[in-house]
């Protein structure tokens, strides 16, 4: 019995591409029950960009910020319920064609479109584990969301890959997080640490480069109307929401839930203290790998920020295929193989028994994917592999 768990010699390619379907096949269900939920009542996040990219899409931007004109621009889809609009101007170039289309035609296209961008980055780092790719938990989740997750896991996984081939185009995939900055937070240590300073500025000028495009095609009125935004965005940290935080993926939330403010702020400081040293010494601790320190990064990215969700964490596809890749090339250490194909199911798992257990377990899985990732660089390798 013991073997049976450390070695996993039954977890063989066939079975693990078998597993892999099912799980695919299964999450096509939950998705068109996510699409159903979307259009009944209670409505989406995604009537935000929708209805941001409505308004902008009709000639006025600004509205994207206005709160009664979303009102009435996203319950008129027939939901009663409303979202605000929280993204910075850039990100309107993105919703822009999709508020231009109908509704229940926009999240349809939304996600197929995110997706695919997600799933073509993701098999360009991966390509003889692409089933493991496109049946991956994490993104199918993000799926059902219609979220950003998928869009901005496309492009850490894109910059994860590049980095060495193609510095300016990693680091304009970074500089396009002026979308969703907190969660490439770690990219200037890495880049600066690594010396990927072609990256570097690429990021730089990606980012002040949209700030300005936005500037000039929405105006100066957008621009301020975002900062009236900022106002929603605190809202939804203030006083403890236990339905709201069992849905974020961070230490902060989940000690913030259990123990209260003070407690999260020193488990979100600690997580991020974490991430920040791991993404310093990643290039000394791998010697230069730069694939390896970019599963590190990418690993270490999901314990950056107070402010996550599971529908935020498909590029953690990257540090666990990573491993994954590792263990066919020198051997799987003892209960790995089985702790992969865990972690591989985490953003599903976690996200079902958060409501249940009363915490999400996701930043536990997040930190056991970097520890993995980070004893890789110095374990003697093991003897056995997948067959």
């Amino acid at each position: 019995m013991l073997d049976f768990l450390r070695k996993a010699d039954w977890l063989t390619r066939e079975r693990v591409r078998g597993y892999a379907l099912l799980v695919g096949l299964a999450s096509l269900a939950l998705l068109a029950n996510s699409y159903m939920k979307a259009m009944g009542p209670e409505g989406t996040d995604f009537l935000a960009f929708w209805g941001a990219g409505h308004v902008t899409a009709a000639g006025d931007p600004v509205a994207a910020y206005d709160l009664a004109v979303q009102e009435r621009v996203q319950t008129g889809t027939g939901s009663t319920g409303w979202f605000a609009y929280v993204n910075p101007p850039p990100f309107l170039f993105a919703v822009r064609p999709f508020g231009a289309l109908p509704f229940p035609v926009a999240w349809i296209a939304w996600v197929l479109v995110t997706y695919a961008l997600w799933a073509w980055a993701s098999i360009r780092a991966f390509p003889r584990l692409w089933p493991l790719v496109l049946a991956y938990p994490g993104a199918l989740i993000a799926a059902g969301h219609a979220q950003t997750g998928l869009l901005t896991g496309a492009l850490l996984v894109l910059a994860a890959h590049e980095v060495a081939r193609r510095p300016a185009l990693s680091g304009a995939a970074i500089g396009a997080f002026v979308i969703k900055p907190h969660l490439a937070v770690l990219a200037p240590f890495w880049f600066a640490s690594g010396g990927h300073w072609r990256a570097f500025f690429a990021a730089g000028a990606t980012a002040i480069g949209l700030v300005i495009a936005s500037w000039l095609a929405f105006g100066s009125e957008t621009l301020l109307a975002y900062t009236t935004s900022w106002q929603a965005s605190g809202a939804l940290m203030e006083g403890i929401n236990a339905d709201f935080l069992l849905r974020m993926t961070t230490f902060f939330a989940q000690a913030r839930l259990i123990f209260g403010d003070t407690a999260a702020l020193i488990a979100g400081g600690l997580s991020a203290l974490t991430a920040l040293v791991a993404a310093l010494l990643a290039h000394r601790k791998f010697a230069g790998d730069t694939r390896a320190v970019a599963a590190a990064v990418l690993a270490a990215t999901a314990l950056a920020s107070p402010y996550q969700f599971n529908y935020d964490l498909p590029f953690l596809i990257f540090p666990t295929l990573w491993l994954v890749e590792r263990g066919f090339a020198k051997g799987f250490r003892a209960y790995e193989k089985l702790g992969l194909a865990l972690l591989w199911l985490a953003p599903y798992a976690t996200r079902a028994a958060a409501l249940p257990l009363g915490i999400n377990l996701m930043p536990l899985a997040a930190l056991a994917i970097l520890i993995l990732v980070w004893t890789r660089g110095t374990a003697r390798a093991g003897t056995e592999t997948i067959t």
